[in-house]
């Protein structure tokens, strides 16, 4: 018995939805590409409202610029807690299931730090970064949702589109910062928390999207394409998180695939997450700061098609070398600049293109290099590998820049290129 589209969630994990016809899934791709583009959008303006004044907020009620990192560590705490089970819910319940949740965590997320600026707790505060961090579990997740239905010779480009959607929400965010926080005066909130106000209403938003329009969920009808071709289809326990970890021991590329994916995510998180407090050292007021991380998640999602085109034309190995390049040359720019906020600008939209590259390239290989059945759980164990890293890497940070500078932090980001760089010398010069 098979599972109409439009019925209950409750029992997509029984019913899968039929496979459709071959005429009718470049349609399907469209529809499901249309609504993740939409959500990708508003869960990039709710995400950059907030991120951009995450770590002076946190300075601001801890009183201490040391903790201040602990914004960024929280901020990713929350896709790490959750990749894992979110990874769960979607093997069972599909895409739209786990997107819903994460959002609406998001939201949640959201409120609690506003309470806790109001409340001028600092305790309160990280809780509700870390829910808030939730909301991009799902646009992270989302990247995978667009790659489960594409054709394997455009599966970087299909993950490139969505991560490219992105940057409407996320450049606009932070230079929206000051007007939600100007939006809050007289109501006894502090104006930096007034972008969180933002953000919760936004990520309710995106759940609805999600909820009502992602409609066939394209987790659920990739696996039952590829079920059909397949004498028994694939067993519930191939789906597991046990048989994804094993997908990715057996496989050299999936674990350079995990490397790359979590290094150029935490040397980016390393790095971005202390420029607004280097930026105010040298006197930078907010609206620059929002200048400057507007430039840098530009670089971060604007460019993303190229970096699909490249990965799917070129090959996965020869983007990631370019990701490493890249951060490379961004960490020396931002590292050596000083006081020049234009220079601090240009380092760190380089290194949001090195972002892009590394996890547009590095997302594509993953799914490359695992059998469909695992990918759900393959591709949660990335976002959690991902997050743990980049949140042990954004708690060094503030602890680095307090005791040597913002200079020695960019040199030390730099390092965790050095693995990346070598597995793929490695794996260029041997077959799986």
């Amino acid at each position: 018995m098979t599972h109409a589209p439009g019925a209950p969630d409750a029992t997509l994990s029984e019913r899968p939805p039929a496979p459709v016809g071959a005429a009718e899934l470049p349609a399907l791709r469209r529809r499901v590409q249309a609504v993740l583009i939409t959500t990708q959008i508003l869960g990039g303006l709710g995400i950059a409202i907030g991120v951009a004044l995450a770590a002076v907020l946190a300075r601001d009620v801890s009183g201490s610029e040391a903790l201040s990192g602990l914004a960024s560590t929280a901020t990713v705490a929350g896709p790490a807690l959750l990749a894992m089970p979110l990874a769960a819910l979607m093997a069972s319940r599909g895409r739209r299931a786990g997107l819903v949740l994460a959002y609406l965590i998001g939201a949640a997320g959201a409120g609690v730090a506003v309470l806790g600026a109001v409340a001028d707790s600092f305790a309160l505060l990280l809780l509700g970064l870390v829910g808030f961090g939730a909301g991009s579990s799902a646009n992270l997740a989302a990247r995978f949702a667009a790659a489960d239905l594409a054709e394997p010779d455009r599966r970087a480009r299909a993950i490139s589109t969505v991560v490219w959607a992105t940057t409407i929400g996320a450049v606009l965010g932070p230079n929206i910062a000051a007007p939600a926080g100007e939006s809050v005066s007289g109501l006894g909130i502090p104006a930096t928390a007034g972008p969180f106000v933002w953000a919760a209403g936004v990520f309710v938003v995106a759940a609805l999207v999600v909820s009502f329009l992602l409609r066939p969920d394209p987790l659920l009808t990739a696996r039952a394409l590829a079920e059909a071709g397949t004498p028994g289809g694939a067993a519930p326990e191939g789906r597991s998180l046990r048989a994804g970890m094993r997908a990715v021991r057996e496989s050299p590329r999936a674990r350079l695939a995990l490397v790359t994916v979590a290094g150029s995510h935490t040397a980016m998180v390393s790095i971005m997450s202390m420029t607004p407090v280097a930026l105010t050292h040298h006197g930078a007021d907010i609206r620059m700061v929002g200048l400057v991380i507007s430039g840098h998640i530009a670089g971060m999602y604007a460019f993303s098609p190229l970096m699909g085109w490249l990965s799917d034309r070129l090959g996965r190995l020869s983007v990631i070398g370019l990701a490493v390049g890249l951060i490379g040359v961004a960490a020396l720019i931002a590292g050596t600049a000083g006081a020049s906020h234009g220079r601090t600008a240009l380092g760190l939209f380089v290194l949001g293109l090195g972002w892009s590259a590394g996890l547009v390239s590095g997302s594509a290989l993953l799914t490359d290099s695992v059998p469909q059945a695992a990918r759900a759980a393959v591709q949660g164990l990335s976002d959690f590998v991902m997050n743990t890293a980049a949140g042990v890497g954004g708690l060094a940070a503030g602890l680095i820049v307090a005791e040597a500078g913002y200079g020695p932090l960019n040199a030390l980001a730099a390092c965790l290129l050095l693995p990346m760089a070598a597995l793929v010398l490695r794996s260029s010069f041997r077959k799986d």
